[in-house]
């Protein structure tokens, strides 16, 4: 045995950073903003026991209520992304669109929104202007007014700039039931587009990363796309848009919403070659990247083709790819056929691989 004098100088455990979030801490990790599997139980085991009676048990994305025989979609968000500005849009922009898909992914046509500020004391002005400019271009493009809000600020060295919260409310058709339960064994899962391309924008200007190539965000409004769907008559039974958490997380979530199985087909994830390269560079999964112009659609197998034909005819939806299909077994359960002809399981992300990108 070495002596006392030998030994190393104890270890101040305040110090350690864990790579993972612990599942059993007294505080708030960055995990439970993250979309996955932290998130779904603080909102569980905190938030729905607190609200009591008066909370809806779905809690999801966007509720769509009954307002004097009216259809109403309603939803709202907070932005805390940083930086403010990266490649392919900025968190203006990334707030309105999240809203709008958020209500577009229930089926609703997104009408107004509300705008919130929380200002940083000695943000320059210059700075604030170029993200109420993007998130008015933004809305122009989507279609959407801006109706109300607020502004805050806090003191110096208690924010981080900008945080944007926004809320929105649309009108659902009749006939239009879009919810994750809907999911059904036979189903085919189709993507919109290329994913993991957000994520990998803003980690590529953030601590001067460099992948090679510039990757632009796909930020982008997908309520015309929606609409597009649906008015081909398709029977579209559930749609997502893969923000945090990415494509994994939305999976799993609809999975154990309906009680059935997933099944993806890897070589068919579209997955383009810098958002692999900057993926392998980080020890990433793509699955997991997030995404914000991208949604996924549960489609009945008679009428994939027709939506593949609508989708791919738009501007939001050229790259739908179908990725996958609904099965009985593993309810509850995602998993993906790799290329060398075995299987591996998809889960619920625990917490978030890329912080603060939305």
């Amino acid at each position: 045995m070495r002596p006392v004098a030998d030994c190393p100088a104890a270890i101040d455990m305040d110090t350690w950073v864990c790579p993972a979030p612990l599942r059993d801490s007294p505080s708030i990790v960055m995990g439970h903003g993250g979309g996955g599997a932290l998130s779904g139980e603080l909102v569980e085991h905190l938030f729905l026991p607190a609200f009591g009676a008066a909370a809806d048990t779905a809690l999801g994305d966007s509720a769509v209520v009954d307002a004097g025989g009216a259809r109403l979609a309603f939803s709202t968000d907070s932005y805390v992304v940083k930086p403010l500005f990266f490649p392919g849009g900025s968190i203006g922009d990334l707030a309105v669109n999240g809203t709008v898909n958020d209500l577009a992914m229930s089926g609703a046509r997104p009408l107004v929104l509300s705008t919130a500020f929380i200002l940083e004391e000695g943000t320059e002005l210059a700075e604030i202007g170029r993200v109420a400019q993007a998130m008015g271009a933004a809305a122009t493009r989507a279609g959407v007014r801006l109706v109300t809000g607020d502004t805050k600020v806090v003191d110096s060295g208690h924010g981080d700039g900008v945080f944007v919260n926004t809320a929105g409310i649309g009108t659902v058709p009749d006939g239009v039931d879009i919810r994750p339960g809907r999911a059904r064994p036979g189903d085919v899962v189709i993507v919109s587009g290329d994913i993991g391309v957000h994520g990998v924008a803003v980690m590529s200007c953030r601590e001067g990363l460099e992948f090679g190539t510039t990757v632009e965000s796909d930020s982008a409004p997908l309520s015309g796309l929606v609409a597009a769907m649906l008015d081909s008559g398709a029977e579209v039974h559930v749609l997502r848009d893969p923000t945090r958490g990415g494509v994994a997380a939305s999976l799993n979530e609809i999975a154990r919403a309906a009680g059935v199985g997933v099944e993806l087909t890897e070589r068919s994830l579209p997955i383009p070659q810098p958002v692999r390269d900057a993926c392998g560079l980080l020890g990433l999964d793509p699955l997991y990247v997030a995404n914000e112009g991208k949604l996924i659609a549960f489609v009945a197998p008679a009428d994939v083709d027709r939506v593949l034909s609508v989708m791919n005819a738009h501007e939001h939806g050229k790259g739908a790819v179908v990725i996958g299909s609904v099965v009985e077994a593993h309810p509850g359960m995602v998993v993906t056929k790799t290329g060398l002809g075995g299987t591996r399981v998809v889960d619920l992300p625990l917490g978030e691989q890329l912080p603060r990108i939305c």
